[in-house]
């Protein structure tokens, strides 16, 4: 017998600072499954949304990036906690975004947790393999460090909406950086829940910033955003990444280039809430280096050692 009581609908926000702001421009668009069944709304943000988050994740880098590596470390293994405890949620919600079995949702969300587990171990390891003691021919020491190029806008791919995710943002922090993440327009859900968790896990509020909404609307005004260092353009189509390409270069910003696209029309990925791209990885396969470097500056030292003198003394 049923008690009569209403179900109570999750609102989904936007994750900015480390808050949940609403979109500032008040629209919301409809989020479906894989059949077409209504799930939820999303935040449809806006370009002041997007200068919003820069001005949260550019607040943060300095802590972030002046944080230790260990400790880095640890925080991204608390989100891999704080998922794991969450598990059953971010299964469904998968599970729904992607038309996935209950078990493969499963198995893509353990994909995901292990992958933050993954970067939490290189948070400290990272600089022995990009840096090091560089041989001169000189009484000079030569010392090349990695340091983390700043703020960086990431396309999140547009249909592996959670493993793929993870998969782009948590390099981005663990080496440093601090992030605005555009998720995926059409399955957003995923990316806006994992706020929630970022929001419970240490990560300093604006470490991570999560925007809902039409992609290319969002990606155009951070790909020629001055106060943005890098772009990461996973989540564009071709002609979407050769735009927001030619715009990041006003300030020389990193790009890192998707792997594979599909070539659309252009128009596609202005008019429609599921742009034409195509995630050009296999995201359940090992990872690698290539991310956790791809947003890295190299600072090299020289250091004076004192000439010899004839005696064979350094001073």
């Amino acid at each position: 017998m049923s008690d009569g009581r209403l179900s109570v609908f999750k609102t989904y926000k936007l994750y900015v600072g480390g808050k949940f702001p609403r979109s500032e421009s008040g629209r919301v668009y409809e989020v479906t499954d894989s059949k077409g069944r209504w799930l939820a709304n999303a935040p449809q943000s806006s370009r002041k949304d997007a200068r919003d988050a820069v001005v949260a994740a550019r607040k943060a880098f300095g802590g972030w990036s002046g944080a230790t590596a260990y400790n880095r470390g640890q925080i991204l293994y608390r989100v891999a906690e704080m998922l794991e405890g969450r598990r059953e949620q971010f299964v469904r919600e998968v599970a729904d975004a992607e038309g996935l079995s209950k078990s493969k949702a499963a198995a893509v969300v353990d994909a995901a947790v292990d992958r933050w587990v993954w970067y939490a171990g290189w948070t400290d390891k990272i600089g022995q393999i990009v840096g090091g003691a560089n041989p001169v021919a000189g009484p000079f020491l030569n010392l090349s460090t990695p340091e983390p190029t700043g703020v960086v806008t990431v396309l999140a791919p547009q249909e592996s909406s959670f493993l793929g995710l993870v998969s782009v943002v948590a390099p981005v922090i663990a080496t440093g950086n601090t992030a605005v993440v555009l998720a995926s327009a059409g399955a957003p859900l995923p990316a806006l829940s994992l706020g929630e968790v970022l929001a419970t896990s240490d990560l300093p509020g604006g470490v991570v910033n999560i925007l809902s909404g039409r992609t290319a609307e969002l990606a155009a005004p951070l790909a020629s955003h001055q106060d943005v260092n890098a772009i990461d353009l996973t989540g564009a189509d071709a002609d979407l990444a050769r735009e927001l390409e030619a715009a990041a270069a006003d300030n020389l910003k990193r790009v890192l280039r998707p792997l594979a696209v599909r070539h659309g029309t252009g128009q596609e990925s202005r008019d429609s809430d599921r742009p034409q791209a195509v995630d050009g990885e296999d995201w359940s396969a090992d990872p690698g280096t290539r991310r956790l470097t791809a947003f890295l500056e190299t600072k090299t030292v020289w250091h004076p050692t004192g000439a010899l003198g004839a005696s064979g003394s350094s001073y």
